[in-house]
């Protein structure tokens, strides 16, 4: 792969405007007024792979958003790479607070980016980094150094659930084979001290609803002696956790996997500055579960967090009212062992026990996906980490996240395939956030460093 770095220096002007195209596309799939952007975003994905020399490029119907497919054979009897990623984005919400428009692209220098970096909704998560894959296949068929077959799956409702692609799965076990799944939808500790998520945290999302009276009342005529569903529900949710910070629902630390001391150690070895995740967080102190470190609650820990919270009015100006209804979304991180059909459950029977009798409650479940951790003695790690160490220069370290990605976990149970989470984003990228953004030197790091695990896998299952 001699001239893999002039291919990448020769072509990223070409990389960063197809990239730049994908992200004025504003496929959030989970506002309907975006359906079409959705569509056309997939046939984008279609045509890149296309160009990039894939033979095989179609656009799977399922009964929600469609699925990108494309493969590359050159050899039944070599094994296959699965690459798998999400096309589409989450809202960029609140609007105000971007500093460019969300879906006109622009690059720009940051502290962590001296070089630049992309600033677009989907820029890290997760356009830009399954491009990377797009562009270093190109490059392997291009230059007829692909060692393996090569097939790629590219969704379009990961923000919302991934509801469609269980029945993908099932109806293509045989299209979608494999010997190893490869996603980039994670990050990475820093450009100088890289890492490989060996842990994701699993999920469980539900909206509640607290109802009291049957229409908005008079805040003077009937405050005081009424319901306030606000009220309420903030109670409600304050209860949730105790003064340690522990969660309170009866049942939910009953299966979760207990760290050894001497694993907790080695993973207190990656490099972590408490004072400089403050500064930019632009907070003066940390949050969260006594008896463990920040790292240690964001990776190996469950949490529960309110996502939204509203009711009443909220418009301009005052309007007196007592709210007939209040709302609010919570998600649970789950670590390995918690299933998240059971927490749900028990969130529900917990969170409609604690109810005051003068509210009714209601909890419907949004979505969830199991925890998932991959083995670092598997061929897949070793060949990922091998590549990160020769286009790093130095060996990556192991990390558990405090994200999820649930269709990991469905992955193993219906394709029976170990997943490698190979991302190249920094925490810093504001995912899910104003201003996500993707550094362009990440970028193309990615592309150089994704042919050479190709390159170790082939050469381990040899």
């Amino acid at each position: 792969m001699k001239d893999l770095n002039n291919y990448i220096e020769s072509n990223k002007d070409r990389f960063l405007n197809e990239l730049i195209d994908l992200l004025k596309i504003p496929s959030i799939s989970a506002d309907t007024a975006y359906s079409q952007d959705v569509l056309h975003t997939a046939e984008a994905v279609k045509k890149s792979l296309t160009e990039a020399g894939c033979d095989n490029a179609e656009i799977c119907e399922t009964k929600g958003y469609p699925v990108v497919y494309a493969d590359k054979i050159i050899d039944p009897n070599l094994p296959t790479v699965l690459v798998y990623g999400h096309y589409d984005v989450q809202p960029p919400d609140p609007i105000n607070l971007w500093d460019s428009p969300p879906f006109k692209p622009v690059i720009k220098p940051t502290k962590l980016h001296p070089d630049g970096a992309i600033f677009a909704r989907g820029a890290c998560d997760d356009k830009g980094q399954f491009f990377m894959h797009v562009k270093a296949v190109e490059y392997m068929i291009k230059n007829n150094t692909l060692p393996c077959n090569v097939k790629f799956m590219i969704e379009g409702e990961e923000e919302v659930g991934s509801d469609s692609l269980a029945g993908f799965l099932d109806d293509n076990k045989e299209k979608l084979k494999n010997d190893i799944i490869l996603i980039s939808d994670t990050g990475m500790i820093s450009m100088e001290n890289p890492s490989i998520t060996t842990g994701l945290r699993g999920l469980s999302y539900v909206e509640v609803e607290v109802t009291g009276a049957n229409r908005d009342l008079h805040s003077g005529i009937y405050g005081g002696a009424a319901p306030n569903p606000i009220n309420v529900l903030a109670k409600m949710i304050a209860s949730l956790h105790d003064e340690n910070n522990h969660i309170t629902i009866p049942g939910f630390y009953d299966k979760v996997e207990i760290i050894s001391d001497e694993e907790r150690a080695e993973m207190a070895k990656a490099p972590f500055d408490l004072e400089e995740y403050k500064a930019s967080l632009d907070i003066d102190d940390v949050h969260g579960e006594k008896g463990y470190s920040t790292s240690e609650r964001f990776g190996i820990r469950p949490t529960l967090d309110v996502n939204g919270i509203w009711g009443g009015y909220m418009g301009e100006g005052a309007k007196t009212v007592i709210a007939s209804k209040a709302y609010a979304k919570i998600s649970m991180r789950l670590v390995p062992n918690q299933d998240w059909h059971e927490i749900t459950d028990l969130f529900t029977k917990h969170f409609t026990s604690i109810a005051p009798k003068s509210v009714k409650v209601k909890v419907s479940p949004h979505h969830g996906g199991q925890a998932y951790v991959t083995p670092i003695d598997s061929i897949g790690y070793q060949a990922a980490a091998k590549a990160v160490e020769q286009t790093f220069g130095k060996s990556p370290v192991p990390q558990r996240t405090g994200g999820s990605i649930p269709i990991v976990a469905l992955f193993e149970k219906v394709l029976e395939s170990k997943t490698i989470l190979l991302g190249f984003g920094l925490d810093s990228d504001a995912i899910h956030s104003p201003n996500e953004h993707f550094g362009v030197l990440n970028f193309l790091k990615g592309i150089e460093t994704i042919p050479y695990f190709y390159k170790y896998f082939a050469e381990l299952n040899a």
